[in-house]
């Protein structure tokens, strides 16, 4: 075995994250080491993988290392030299020490006290110890956990102490456990800004702080420090105690949901916990959660649970889950609790399995709100409820309106009559208060035939407005039947209309011939005036559900104005519809304008709403994009609906893209926000996903990449696999900019949907940006493989210049990795790609071989061949001036000075 191999291995692991990839490059390392019979070699490859198998999840397989190494060191320290390393783990093993509950605790305290002699020893502070006596002292409830902090806060810091992020961490929790939230924020406070380059902050102090925002009031600050620690946690297998605490965050927070989503992801680490401790931590939170959701009142869901050994994958009954994971934590907390000789671990689990909310609902994002509960009646705007369409999407209104002065009526007659009176009015609640006070009074006097009918007919109205179509069809089914038997003609053909409407809306074209029917009796024999306008407004309507305008024109032509000019906005707004769906454009836009000049003239300001939503939606699809008009108008129907509605959620969602068609992304934000937040409210998921991939990009183009990376996250998993890939490519830029490593991944991915459709110029663009989001993260190995694989798309994309481009780019990364030999065979296949561009275009040819001589000469120079490296670089100056690249020109110059003064 060479041991090349060896350092091939390492620094290969060195490009990967802590994990499993990252452990079994260096176990091969190690072995291949061992092989080549190098001990020293190998020394030094053992305490790597001591740390990774801490940061990589599997902390029970570092004490056999570290013990190894430090048995080395003990034995020759002079030969096996990493003393510095060897004390930074040590206190890495005492932490783990107690992680593990068959581990006796008299060997966590014989590391301690062998960590304290080697401190003395080298002359080290001992502030390290104290701050790990502390750890310890928690862990098992003892009271000298204050003694040690005391000493560990005061005594000075040096090389070994944690680092400026995960020291006051440690004495942020500390503090929290004794209930001193105010000082813990004050400790932790500078961190905040601090830049920070440890492996796990700064996640960890924001972990740590959870708890201690909430207790202060900061909201704002708790949700921000839980998306900004989970969104690290979360890949990480060693984080599963922190990410347990982030569960215990969504369950105290009234964020059920969004504890579910964690629950589900992470799940299936309990079966390779990285300790029982972090097992117990994160049974006992999820065991809260699924409590929380039991009790919100989704007990019949059910959560997945991925396959593990002789354990098939399965959706497991959420109580049962509970209650399986509440028992794992307890049962694990009690031998912690028998090994340490205290209750201070069971106390804690069974704190966390009986925690109460902190707050009812803490919003996580602008656009988070809690759904609304089931059996909420939704707004439906359904023609049937009045007889045409809606103007405007139906907002919540007051439903005792109307019903003091209904109290002292005992009249039945008089009462529908009230009915009759509010009906005609447009007084929705009015008339169902009306209903109301007939239904208490019928239960001590009978009402006759006709009376029960014409109840079953406004229980319809009612079920529609509550928006049970079905229930609201079989009452008019029953009510048509009804007035057939008594000879009430008018009003038979009158619940004939509202059932026909009522079934085209639930989409049975049967219902059609019903609305033709009523249409035709009304119109000719009406039962007073409105009757025939009303059908005929009722039969359009339902012709243009079904893609028939010239047959809706017909019957809007039928309607006498006079018969009932208030409904004049109504008709004007019927026939827009069905002029735009006729293709006549400019017609459509004239007749909606009528509507909307109608209904500001009625009285009714929120009448206006519908025709100036579909005008503005029609404006905005004009090939020069919306103006200030489409704004205007979207503005007035926000401002004329005044509660939550779904007319309103529409407004402010067509408001945000016309915003962004407008290139105007800052001010999209906060109506693609409200948006969301209505739909989500009204428990319309559907309509929310896809404005969130909407908001996503507006949140990329101003610079909010958490933001965006969050929403986009949220709505891919209900995206179709056109939307997918938009939301997919709005992600990895977001990723992109906040420097996430799976950036890469999400354009790769992107990559292979592209290469699935043949679209070889998309893969190459991909894999470009998958290579340039790696080489910016210094993985420059693996970013080489990401350039050569876009050199090849671009070949078959016939991109000449992207060849070029990304040969060159694929060698540099070889060099920076260490790979002279392949780095100077890889730019040779550049140079050779310089052949294929296209002769008509002389200053790029000469632009790109420039480049390619200059990065020659770099690779060259390093590998220690001179003389040719000096002629590139000097061909490089060439081109460079040629084109009159003056700063290029310059660099050129000064490496080929250098290369020559190396020469010397």
């Amino acid at each position: 075995m060479s041991t090349e191999d060896v350092y091939a291995l390492m620094a290969r692991s060195l490009e990967l994250p802590y994990g499993e990839a990252r452990t079994v490059l260096v176990e091969d390392a190690l072995r291949r080491a061992e092989a080549a019979g190098d001990e020293v070699l190998a020394f030094h490859v053992r305490v790597r993988l001591t740390d990774a198998y801490r940061y990589g999840g599997e902390p029970a397989k570092a004490f056999a290392t570290f013990g190894r190494t430090l048995a080395d060191h003990d034995r020759d320290p002079a030969r096996f030299d990493e003393t510095h390393s060897l004390l930074w783990q040590m206190k890495a093993a005492v932490s783990s020490l107690t992680l593990f509950p068959e581990i006796p605790l008299d060997r966590t305290y014989a590391v301690l006290d062998d960590m304290e002699r080697r401190y003395k020893t080298g002359g080290h502070s001992l502030q390290a110890v104290y701050h790990y006596r502390n750890v310890v002292a928690r862990h098992i409830g003892d009271s000298s956990a204050d003694e040690w902090f005391v000493k560990w806060r005061t005594a000075e810091r040096d090389e070994l102490s944690d680092c400026e992020g995960c020291d006051p961490t440690g004495m942020v929790r500390h503090l929290v456990e004794n209930g001193r939230h105010e000082e813990a924020f004050e400790t932790a406070a500078p961190v905040l800004s601090a830049r920070l380059s440890c492996n796990e902050q700064p996640q960890s102090i924001r972990t740590a702080l959870l708890p201690v925002y909430l207790r202060m009031g900061r909201l704002e600050e708790a949700a921000d420090a839980h998306r900004r620690a989970y969104r690290v946690h979360r890949s990480r297998l060693a984080d599963l105690g922190d990410v347990a605490e982030h569960l215990e965050f969504c369950a105290v927070t009234g964020n059920e949901a969004r504890g579910l989503e964690i629950l589900q992801r992470h799940l299936g680490w309990l079966d390779r916990a990285p300790s029982a401790h972090a097992d117990m931590e994160f049974s006992a939170a999820a065991a809260l959660l699924l409590r929380r959701v039991e009790e919100a009142g989704h007990g019949a869901a059910t959560v997945r649970r991925p396959a593990a050994g002789d354990r098939p994958v399965a959706d497991v009954a959420l109580p049962e889950l509970r209650a399986e994971l509440a028992e794992r934590a307890t049962a694990l907390a009690a031998r912690f609790d028998s090994r340490n000789g205290t209750s201070h671990q069971g106390d804690k689990v069974r704190a966390t399995l009986e925690a109460e909310p902190v707050a009812d609902f803490l919003p996580l994002a602008p656009h988070h709100r809690r759904a609304a509960q089931a059996g909420s009646p939704a707004q439906t705007g359904s023609t049937a409820q009045t007889g045409s369409t809606a103007q405007a999407g139906s907002t919540a209104q007051d439903d005792s309106t109307g019903e003091d002065d209904l109290a002292a009526v005992d009249d039945l007659g008089e009462l529908l009559e009230r009915v009759e009176q509010r009906r005609r009015a447009g007084d929705l609640p009015g008339m169902l208060a009306a209903f109301r006070r007939f239904d208490a009074v019928a239960e001590t006097t009978e009402p006759t035939p006709l009376q029960k009918a014409r109840r079953l007919d406004g229980r319809g109205v009612e079920l529609a407005v509550e928006g049970d179509g079905r229930g609201a069809a079989a009452c008019w089914e029953e009510a048509v039947a009804r007035y057939a038997e008594l000879g009430e003609e008018t009003r038979r053909h009158r619940a004939l209309g509202r059932l026909g409407a009522m079934r085209v809306d639930l989409g049975d074209e049967g219902g059609l011939e019903q609305v033709v029917a009523a249409a035709e009796h009304l119109a000719a024999q009406p039962g007073e005036d409105g009757d025939a306008t009303a059908a005929l407004l009722r039969l359009a309507t339902a012709q243009i559900r079904f893609d028939r305008p010239a047959e809706a024109l017909a019957a809007l032509d039928r309607i006498d104005p006079g018969d009932d000019p208030s409904r004049a906005g109504e008709l004007w707004f019927v026939r827009g519809q069905a002029l735009l769906l006729a293709g006549d454009v400019d017609a459509g836009v004239t007749a909606l304008r009528r509507s909307a000049d109608a209904a500001r003239a009625s009285g009714e300001p929120e009448t206006v709403a519908s025709p100036a939503l579909l005008l503005a939606r029609t404006l905005a699809r004009r090939d020069e994009g919306p103006d200030e008009e489409v704004f205007a108008l979207l503005g007035e129907v926000i401002a004329v609906l005044p509660g939550p509605s779904p007319m309103r959620a529409a407004a402010h969602g067509d408001r945000g893209l016309a915003f962004l068609a407008a290139d105007r992304p800052a001010d999209a934000v906060a109506d693609l926000v409200e948006a969301i937040a209505a739909w989500t409210a009204e428990g319309l998921h559907e309509q929310a996903v896809h404005f969130r991939v909407d908001l996503a990009a507006a949140y990329l183009a101003t610079g909010r990449h958490l933001e965006a990376a969050e929403a986009a996250e949220e709505a891919l998993p209900s995206l179709d696999d056109d939307t997918a890939r938009r939301c997919r490519l709005i992600l990895a830029h977001a990723q992109k900019e906040m420097g996430e490593e799976e950036a890469a991944e999400t354009f790769a991915a992107l990559a292979e949907d592209a290469a699935r459709d043949g679209q070889h110029d998309a893969v190459a663009h991909f894999l470009e940006e998958a290579a340039g989001v790696l080489t910016a993260l210094d993985k420059d190995a693996l970013a080489a493989a990401r350039f050569a694989e876009a050199a090849e798309a671009h070949e078959k994309a016939g991109d000449p210049y992207g060849l070029v481009r990304t040969r060159r780019r694929a060698a540099m990364c070889l060099l920076w990795s260490g790979d002279r030999e392949e780095a100077a065979t890889a730019i040779e296949t550049a140079r050779a790609a310089l052949t294929g561009l296209p002769p008509d275009n002389e200053p790029a040819r000469v632009w790109e071989t420039a480049l390619v001589s200059y990065d020659q000469a770099r690779i060259l120079a390093q590998a220690g061949r001179l003389d040719e490296a000096a002629d590139h670089a000097a061909a490089a100056a060439d081109g460079f001036t040629a084109l009159d690249e003056t700063g290029a020109a310059e660099e050129a110059t000064r490496l080929r000075d250098d290369i020559k003064a190396a020469q010397e």
